[in-house]
């Protein structure tokens, strides 16, 4: 055997071993599932040291504004990614099919898009904390209240309950709920969201409201260094949610 031949032995044997190795670092996805006739566009973060034959807790994230990839991006890096590969959870983020939001339409990927990711990962007790903010809190009450079923909590930061009523509310009793809007937010978020609060409590439901002082509309104290106050939330609403 040539000098050259042992070489590329060598190198050949070097990226067969690195192959067998499974990465213990971080790692984000991007894939696409089909839910009836549409295609719906999403990515995964894994958390450090991901094995596919454990079971992990999971976040299911929905953007604010237009809810594009993009939104979905920003969410990752601001709100939820370091502190999901830490702590280990999987967290999903989603983008509206085909430009519909998810409480205007395009919650019709549910439930099915549950089911295929359930068939994928293993999930913690087969449901998700659903979060997100502003149109994605809204999102997150909506499909939470529709399928609480795969439900484990909500939480907005800001966000309500879509055209609320009585029955819809009763639906989101026994899951936990974190709300978070900032003091300075100019919209209409405050009273809609302590109304439904309120009316949560009433049912026997750990629903919590947080106004953010000095925030404005895009809320900072749960972003990066803060966004451990999320995570907070979901650890306890795993094992048994209390009033704020």
């Amino acid at each position: 055997m040539t000098r050259m031949e042992k070489l590329l032995g060598m190198g050949m044997a070097a990226i067969v071993a690195m192959a067998c190795v499974r990465p213990t670092s971080a790692e984000v996805r991007e894939q696409t599932a089909r839910v009836g006739g549409t295609t719906v566009h999403y990515k995964v973060v894994l958390p450090n040291g991901y094995d596919p034959a454990k079971t992990y807790p999971a976040v299911m994230v929905f953007g604010g504004g237009p809810q594009t990839m993009n939104t979905i991006d920003n969410e990752f890096r601001r709100n939820f990614q370091p502190e999901a590969e830490k702590r280990g959870y999987l967290v999903f983020g989603v983008a509206a099919p085909d430009g519909q939001l998810f409480f205007d339409g395009g919650d019709r990927i549910f439930p099915e898009f549950f089911r295929q990711l359930l068939a994928m990962y293993k999930v913690e007790g087969g449901r998700f904390h659903i979060a997100g903010p502003s149109n994605g809190g809204i999102a997150s009450f909506h499909v939470a209240a529709r399928f609480p079923e795969f439900a484990r909590s909500v939480t907005a930061f800001p966000g309500y309950l879509w055209e609320p009523s009585a029955a819809k509310l009763q639906r989101l009793q026994g899951i936990c709920v974190f709300t978070y809007v900032g003091e300075h937010d100019e919209y209409r978020w405050h009273g809609e969201m302590k109304r439904e609060v309120e009316f949560l409590r009433t049912l026997g439901t750990a629903a919590n409201y947080s106004e953010e002082k000095g925030q404005p509309h895009r809320i900072a104290t749960l972003a990066d260094a803060g966004a451990h106050r999320l995570f907070d939330d979901f650890d306890q609403a795993r094992t048994g949610c209390t009033l704020n």
